[in-house]
């Protein structure tokens, strides 16, 4: 079987980074050699690639994203984000249940797998979504063949809020698998909504009547949907768990004052853990005044403290995991204030390349970006075989590039397969259902 010799690339690794070669044969990583020189020559069919000045790192997983799929397919597709996934780096994927219908059923979630098989150039999961009265879906899930379960403790998206203590509590105690949860909490973004909307009423000296409609300007946003409702939504599921002994994962944290929720340290052993996504490690409230709705998200964009706060946090291995909360819009869903227009960025492409940039800038180091973006994610939802360059794991490597200090992805491999290289996602290119060790 011919293989595929990756040389002189610089590799990032399990902390560690240094000038050698990978080499490819069938789906599996076969050798890593830290010396180039020992495998310079390749044999018969073999593919030499030289890497020189070039970085190599795991494919990214990227636990957190929307791909739209069934339903909702104006916006996106699992074929056209798949694609972009991979042009990104991204070998690995778990989509979110909130499309149309929604995943609430194990037949629904197997149905997406089908699509997924037939189009994705990168390997994928699909959440089950919790609701109030599918505990039964939920306890039945194979937690070998499935990311996890997904609770929205907070309405951003209808159907599928769980704010009960009754109900939550319920899908706590019933699954041993992650848990990941969306943490605002929707009585506290309620009375925000009615305070800034009475203050609208009183500056344009309208009735209560007249206002009930009306949208709020964007930089209401983050008002809204403040600090205090992500803190005490978070600092609510932490309590459940410890008492339960859920094992929880908390999405995308936008404040600083979350952050002291959360324990330091590697993720191995953790049952309560956070992830922290690329729009808050991006921008500031001020954006909202130049960048507008395109940054409007849930949790809403905050302070510059709170960027900052989020990202020392990941050099301090308080935040486990990066992704990307990746939802798609059309334009015209974009359109409107903090309460009109739809909430969701597209990031998943630039999702590595922004996280390098970062590091560039000194905000944590390269490898604080390939442990939160590819062995963590790994680790934490127990993803059999991939996350790191090791022998006999899954080939899913990704080769970047840094020119005039722009960098940008040159090649990505899926299983061993080119799937992406140098603008062209390879047609033929197919992932695989993830796999999880993890007792049935």
């Amino acid at each position: 079987m011919p293989r595929t010799i990756i040389q002189n690339a610089t590799i990032v690794n399990e902390g560690h980074t240094f000038i050698g070669a990978v080499v490819l044969e069938g789906e599996k990583i076969v050798k890593v050699s830290a010396e180039s020189s020992l495998l310079q020559e390749g044999k018969g069919d073999d593919l030499v690639i030289d890497a020189s000045g070039m970085l190599l790192l795991p494919g990214v997983i990227d636990e957190h994203v929307h791909f739209r799929e069934p339903g909702l397919t104006h916006k996106a597709t699992i074929a056209s984000e798949s694609h972009k996934a991979v042009m990104g780096g991204v070998t690995s994927y778990m989509d979110m249940p909130n499309c149309i219908p929604q995943t609430t059923t194990i037949e629904l979630v197997e149905a997406k797998h089908s699509i997924a098989e037939a189009c994705s150039p990168a390997n994928w999961s699909f959440y089950l979504g919790a609701t109030n009265n599918n505990l039964i879906e939920v306890e039945r899930l194979d937690p070998t063949t499935n990311c996890g379960i997904k609770v929205f403790m907070g309405s951003s998206t209808g159907g599928m809020l769980l704010s009960d203590d009754e109900a939550l509590e319920a899908v706590f105690r019933a699954t041993s698998l992650p848990i990941a949860l969306h943490c605002e909490d929707q009585d506290i973004i309620s009375a925000n909504i009615a305070h800034y909307k009475r203050l609208l009423q009183d500056s344009l000296q309208v009735n209560d009547s007249s206002s009930t409609g009306v949208d709020l300007p964007l930089r209401y946003h983050s008002l809204i949907r403040s600090e205090e409702a992500c803190y005490c939504s978070s600092a609510r599921a932490i309590a459940l768990a410890e008492r339960t002994g859920a094992n929880i994962h908390i999405l995308h944290i936008s404040t600083a004052r979350e952050l002291q929720l959360f324990q330091r340290g590697p993720v191995e052993g953790k049952k309560i853990t956070a992830e922290a996504c690329i729009p808050h490690l991006l921008y500031i409230d001020a954006d909202y005044d130049t960048l507008g709705t395109a940054i409007k998200c849930n949790p809403a964009i905050k302070t510059a403290a709170d960027r900052d706060a989020l990202r020392s946090a990941i050099h301090e291995q308080l935040i486990d995991t990066i992704g990307t909360d990746h939802a798609p819009h059309t334009p015209a869903d974009k359109e409107g204030g903090a309460l009109r227009a739809a909430s969701g960025i597209a990031t998943l492409p630039h999702s590595l390349t922004s996280m390098l940039t970062l590091a560039d800038k000194g905000c944590f180091d390269i490898t604080d970006v390939v442990r939160t973006m590819c062995h963590n994610p790994a680790l934490r939802y127990d993803i059999a075989h991939r996350g790191f360059i090791r022998p006999d794991y899954q080939a899913d490597l990704v080769l970047v590039k840094k020119t005039d200090s722009v960098w940008s992805v040159q090649k990505t491999w899926v299983n061993g397969t080119l799937a992406y290289s140098e603008g062209v996602v390879n047609p033929s290119a197919r992932g695989q259902r993830l796999t999880f060790a993890r007792h049935s």
